[in-house]
């Protein structure tokens, strides 16, 4: 469920219709819903709680949308914060999120980073490679600390919506094999500086299917049961996010009620604390991303391109991912036309073929000057944003019922190019 329905105005976002939005603060712009955020947070957290999971640690990926006012929406709800750079501990932090709740994770963490997790006291790191836990031991060294960590694990199961966003696998970059799990974490135990507190894995992003997640989280079962049957302390199992979403083109997924029955059973009777790292679950549907039709360019062989000033600078998950968004009309005008549909390849500014958001895709009949928005885009949206072509970062606005407020504004080219600095020797 999202708060995104057609009024007397058109497309409104909870009260705030979407074309006000568009008049006062431009297009390209993205919107977000408070109720969503909050609704799908809740409904993920009590989901688990009635499938058995007691007082979980539901740590929100902030890679899908870091903005700090969503995470702030979100941490007043309780929710923690999983982070892959310092700069996410950082927002997680300024929005008022302990960092007893903070998990920090990623690959290639630099001592720096590892150093501002440590002295922040995040609640744990997430290691995913021996030569990152000899480093993680050595900067706990150098601070007189001792560093909370959990092993992220490898289990070797597929999953995800695109090659690209599959994590679980031998062949991914992400966390330690089962084989050497074992191994590190005894070594980890006997180590002044570490202080071993679990396991974790993530095997991907948008899954739609129970079936990989159960047989990954059953083979974490094993590992924290041989670890505690060798006399370790195990006080966690992170058990990752990944659930998917309803993108309008695909199958349903899991609700998040069958998910927290899943996991109930998988891990019925273990004495652990149990985590979750949800972001596009909880995001996703909270957002659009509104944009206004330039004009529309038709080839004499009859091919129409809709050209908008959003492009794949503001939403790049079609150029990456071949990623499907539902495209809807903002106004009352055009929706009124849906049963007059053209077939458009609907396109952005940026000087690149790429730019293109969808082919032949069946959509109302728009002229220059409408709006549109593009559905599923709270998550993976502005996070992964740029100034490509020079084209200043999309705002940002949260929406809380009749009200609205602006929180990322569009920068202006002032303020973009004084960001470059020319030397005095040019």
């Amino acid at each position: 469920m999202n708060h995104f329905e057609y009024g007397p105005e058109g497309l409104a976002c909870e009260g705030v219709p979407l074309a006000r939005i568009a008049a006062e603060v431009g297009t390209p712009v993205y919107v977000y819903s408070r109720a969503t955020l909050e609704r799908h947070f809740t409904v993920f957290r009590d989901a688990l709680i009635a499938g058995g999971v007691v007082d979980p640690l539901v740590a929100y990926a902030v890679k899908a949308n870091s903005n700090v006012a969503v995470l702030k929406v979100l941490g007043d709800l309780g929710a923690g914060a999983d982070t892959v750079s310092e700069g996410e501990v950082r927002r997680a932090l300024a929005a008022g999120i302990p960092a007893e709740r903070i998990v920090f994770s990623g690959v290639g963490k630099v001592r720096r980073e590892i150093a501002f997790a440590l002295k922040a006291g995040v609640a744990e790191i997430n290691v995913e490679s021996e030569p990152e836990l000899n480093l993680i031991a050595e900067v706990a060294a150098s601070l007189g600390l001792r560093a909370k960590v959990a092993f992220r694990v490898n289990p070797d199961v597929a999953a995800g919506g695109h090659a690209k966003i599959a994590t679980g696998k031998s062949e991914n970059k992400f966390g330690v094999s089962f084989a050497e799990a074992a191994r590190l974490y005894a070594n980890a135990s006997n180590n002044a500086n570490l202080e071993p507190i679990g396991v974790a894995c993530h095997i991907g992003s948008q899954i739609t299917d129970l079936t990989p997640m159960r047989a990954a989280f059953s083979k974490m079962r094993g590992l924290v049961e041989q670890l505690l049957g060798e006399g370790l302390s195990v006080e966690r199992l992170d058990l990752g996010g990944g659930l998917g979403v309803p993108y309008f083109n695909s199958p349903a997924p899991p609700s998040p009620a069958e998910f927290g029955a899943m996991v109930g059973e998988v891990t019925k009777g273990l004495p652990v604390k149990l985590a979750f790292e949800p972001g596009r679950v909880i995001a996703a549907n909270a957002g659009v991303l509104v944009s206004e039709v330039i004009h529309v360019h038709e080839r004499p062989e009859g091919r129409k391109f809709l050209v908008i000033d959003a492009a794949m600078n503001d939403l790049i998950r079609p150029a990456m991912y071949d990623a499907f968004h539902d495209i809807r009309p903002v106004t009352r005008r055009a929706k009124d036309q849906l049963g007059a549909e053209t077939v458009y390849d609907v396109v952005g500014p940026v000087c690149e073929t790429g730019d293109t958001f969808t082919r032949d895709r069946a959509l109302p009949t728009f002229v220059s000057g409408d709006l549109v928005a593009f559905m599923s885009a709270g998550a993976y949206g502005s996070a992964m944003a740029s100034e490509y072509n020079t084209r200043p970062l999309v705002p940002e606005v949260l929406v809380d019922g009749d009200r609205y407020a602006v929180i990322r504004a569009r920068p202006t080219y002032d303020e973009m190019l004084a960001r470059d600095l020319v030397p005095d020797w040019i």
